[in-house]
């Protein structure tokens, strides 16, 4: 053997030692390691880390990636969402969601069990409670992990557990509170911000390129005290040209009119073609009202809206209608093969989690970001929702002023509407006051760091990355990307399945999924981490429908899970089987209350 084999051999020991946990949850097989330094100083492996965590848990949770976008790739239904009807389409789009926040969920289980014996994560934002049909609330939310979902050895994870339902249900608590009780006890939080299977249509549909799942893990917790997804509007800008008009007293941020920032482009960038400056924004029918002025504001200066089709730097062709967060990695200027100068910039909205994890991308690739929060509805410009959300809902003229936004005066039901949504925004901790927010508006700390994880599904237009590539004989090529202020690589991993094709499905599959399609669960041998796997599950599959009680209970309101989630057939079936558990066995499923819709006939 060669040094250059020994090399090799002992980098995939010290991976697949590192990551046992998972690849055994998975049954998986680590064949091969490739690491490929996209920016920062590379190093030889293992012997400098480029997060705040060590190098054990950074290799972890490239790994929990990897086996994210894989199982999601093999067994989401990839493509089987074509030519179906919405219904058909909206419940492969939740079968896919459901294995990716599945595969996600548990590798993060088995990872935290390796944390510091005093570290927790806490999920701060998740994608997906929000219900999004073209922007339209008849699909039902998906499968998720969203806002206090904690991961950490048994012990601690009690403890933050009890926290977190103080917040959620003790009038007074509020996130200082929080913060510094989980200090006082000596427990050191991470933050997350989660979107397990980013463009889940596109995913759906059969795509080409885009969906991928992310993962930011920061250094706190972010200053969310609730379950929340909203809006948010965002102009993605490089740093050095919100610098360059700092230098001539103009302030650049989503509030300032599109011209100005044209001029602020070519004082950066002198002798830049308009044509040349490339602005990504969401798309669509369903975005007209809300940001078609926006697009017009821009081509009334001779700018570039990038279109579906678009050929990027990558090669590969933009697209428009979701995916607001992998654009974030193409924000910057080059130079053509002609000589000329071009720049690419993000401007628009996106959903709440997206927009935070594209916000805190910003200090490590050079990138000024700026935010203001909208609401969720689509009738009016953003240079009106950008203002909504700052009114006072418990003014006496908080009607006339939306009134005046609105340009009519609201009916109560309209007003009640945007009050509300007002004070969910309050309530979750947004500071919604603001005119504009930066991402260090999200923590409690002035100083944070961030580990930013993308597992690729299918090819990345914005940064090149590739999809999950099959070798064949139950072989597949996995890339990651670990993004951090210190360094930006891609881990290219080989992995073999250990189970036939379908014993891996039943591996990557929810245990209540499984039920749901017909599995017989009364005969299949019963443990005790069944009451853990289902506890788990009904967070992700219909959060809506749960009440968190004290004593670490959970209750379920059956009435509260939507048709589009979980049709009434599968919530029968649901029913049968938690009460089957809780008779067969009670110590276990002490924690599980049912609570079944009035009137009598259950579910009929």
């Amino acid at each position: 053997m060669n040094d250059w084999q020994r090399d090799k051999a002992d980098l995939i020991a010290q991976w697949a030692f590192d990551t046992r946990p998972i690849l055994g949850r998975f049954h998986l097989w680590l064949d091969d390691v490739e690491v490929e330094w996209v920016r920062g100083e590379p190093a030889r492996e293992f012997t400098r880390e480029i997060s705040f965590m060590g190098g054990k848990m950074e290799r972890m949770f490239a790994m929990m990636a990897a086996v994210t976008a894989l199982g999601t790739q093999i067994f989401g239904r990839y493509g089987e969402g074509v030519g179906l009807d919405r219904h058909g389409l909206n419940q492969v789009k939740k079968d896919a969601d459901a294995i990716s926040a599945y595969a996600m969920s548990e590798s993060l289980w088995y990872l935290s069990r390796h944390l510091p014996e005093n570290h927790a994560i806490l999920v701060c934002l998740g994608e997906g409670l929000m219900p999004k049909a073209g922007e339209t609330p008849e699909m039902g939310s998906n499968p998720q992990l969203g806002f206090g979902r904690v991961y950490a050895r048994p012990e601690v994870a009690r403890q933050v557990d009890g926290l977190v339902m103080r917040l959620l249900n003790e009038p007074g608590f509020v996130f200082d509170d929080f913060y510094e009780e989980v200090h006082r006890r000596g427990i050191t939080l991470w933050g997350a911000a989660i979107d397990t299977l980013e463009n889940t249509s596109r995913f759906a549909k059969g795509a080409t390129s885009g969906p991928l799942t992310v993962i930011h893990v920061f250094d706190q917790p972010l200053r969310v005290s609730r379950p929340y997804e909203g809006y948010v509007g965002n102009l993605i800008l490089p740093r050095e040209l919100v610098d360059k008009a700092a230098e001539q007293s103009v302030l650049i941020n989503f509030r300032t009119p599109r011209a100005l920032v044209l001029q602020a482009i070519e004082q950066t960038w002198p002798g830049i073609r308009r044509p040349n400056v490339h602005v990504w924004s969401l798309g669509g029918r369903s975005r007209v009202a809300r940001i078609g002025g926006l697009w017009e504001e821009w081509r009334r200066e001779g700018v570039h809206v990038v279109e579906d089709g678009w050929i990027l730097p990558s090669g590969l062709p933009a697209f428009t209608e979701s995916g607001t967060y992998a654009p974030t990695f193409s924000v910057g200027s080059w130079t053509d093969d002609g000589g000329e100068v071009h720049l690419f910039i993000v401007d628009g909205y996106a959903a709440s989690a997206e927009a935070m994890q594209a916000a805190s991308l910003g200090p490590m690739l050079g990138l000024d970001v700026s935010m203001c929060v909208f609401t969720s509805r689509f009738n009016l410009s953003y240079e009106r929702e950008r203002d909504v959300m700052r009114l006072d809902p418990t003014a006496p003229g908080f009607e006339a002023c939306l009134g005046t936004l609105l340009g009519a005066d609201p009916d109560p039901a309209t007003a009640d509407l945007y009050r509300a949504m007002i004070q969910e925004a309050a309530g979750a901790g947004l500071p919604v006051w603001k005119p504009v927010l930066s991402v260090d508006d999200f923590f409690p700390e002035k100083a944070w760091e961030v580990l930013a994880i993308n597992g690729y599904m299918l090819p990345d237009p914005y940064s090149g990355a590739p999809g999950v590539e099959p070798l064949g004989e139950g072989r597949y090529r996995v890339c990651v990307r670990l993004a951090t202020a210190r360094g930006d690589k891609r881990i290219h991993f080989m992995l073999r399945l250990m189970e036939s094709a379908q014993e891996s499905r039943l591996v990557f599959n929810p245990l209540l999924n499984r039920f749901l399609a017909g599995e017989d669960f009364q005969n299949r041998a019963v443990k005790i981490s069944d009451s853990g796997r289902i506890r788990n599950e009904l967070q992700t599959l219909c959060v809506e429908a749960l009440e968190f009680l004290e004593g670490n209970r959970v209750r379920i309101h059956f009435d509260r899970i939507p048709v589009e989630v979980i049709s009434r057939n599968s919530q029968r079936t649901l029913l049968e089987v938690l009460t089957w558990y809780q008779t067969r066995h009670p110590r276990w499923f002490s924690w599980l209350e049912l609570v079944l819709p009035s009137g009598g006939d259950a579910l009929s």
